[in-house]
């Protein structure tokens, strides 16, 4: 039985990458690899993994100076992040973890042992929402059953609507341009115009009534957010 979550594993040595791959294959996990940074970066954009398993020693930019990097890009800081590296010393570690990395697994380790902690991060790093339900002010998202409700009535919402409503419920009292909602909801390798994200907002805050319509605001000069404040 798959997990439904994506690992993008990203090492240079083939063979640690097939042996994380078969473990992740056995621990029902689907994944995907990369061997340098740039790649990485890529496979990130286009597919938006649920965690990356970084090696620290990349050729050309390292998995620490990446980890930073995409730790900075409000796109990419909220996919936790596991270092995979040969240096045991305590500076290390401690450097690993200010970068922004999840947790600090060091060579050699067991399948076991990488398994355990990749879901120890996972637990910490998935909001309400995303596996389970939450509620505010009365309107209600339930991902088991990919159920909205609306004070207990049902709502009919379409497959876009849904993934915009919960995005925006997982990312309350933030805003999000166009362009952010677009690589966010229907993804970076998808061609969509920014206007659509427009047409969907108007049908989800149709969808959501005059009860809960007010969540889905509008910020001047930057797009949308959601949130339960009137000012």
């Amino acid at each position: 039985m798959t997990t439904g979550k994506t690992i993008l594993i990203v090492d240079d040595e083939s063979a640690i990458r097939e042996m994380i791959a078969v473990a992740l294959e056995m621990a029902g996990y689907n994944y995907i690899e990369a061997s340098n940074c740039k790649d990485a970066h890529e496979s990130i954009i286009d597919t938006k993994p649920d965690m990356i398993l970084l090696d620290w020693m990349l050729p050309g930019t390292s998995g620490l100076e990446f980890t930073r990097r995409l730790k900075r890009d409000d796109l990419t800081k909220e996919i936790p992040i596991i270092l995979l590296t040969a240096k045991g010393e305590e500076d290390n570690k401690i450097q690993g973890l200010d970068s922004g990395a999840d947790d600090y697994i060091t060579k050699p380790f067991s399948p076991r042992e990488l398994v355990s902690r990749l879901k120890a991060v996972l637990r910490r790093a998935t909001p309400l929402g995303i596996e389970e339900a939450i509620e505010i002010e009365g309107l209600l998202l339930d991902p088991t059953c990919h159920r909205v409700t609306a004070n207990q009535a049902s709502v009919d919402i379409g497959p876009t609507e849904y993934r915009l409503l919960q995005f925006f419920m997982t990312h309350q009292e933030r805003a999000y341009s166009r362009t952010q909602l677009l690589d966010q909801v229907w993804g970076g390798n998808v061609y969509v115009e920014e206007r659509t994200v427009d047409v969907h907002i108007r049908r989800l805050r149709k969808a959501l009534g005059s009860a809960h319509e007010h969540l889905i605001q509008t910020v001047r000069g930057t797009g949308y957010r959601f949130s339960t404040r009137t000012s």
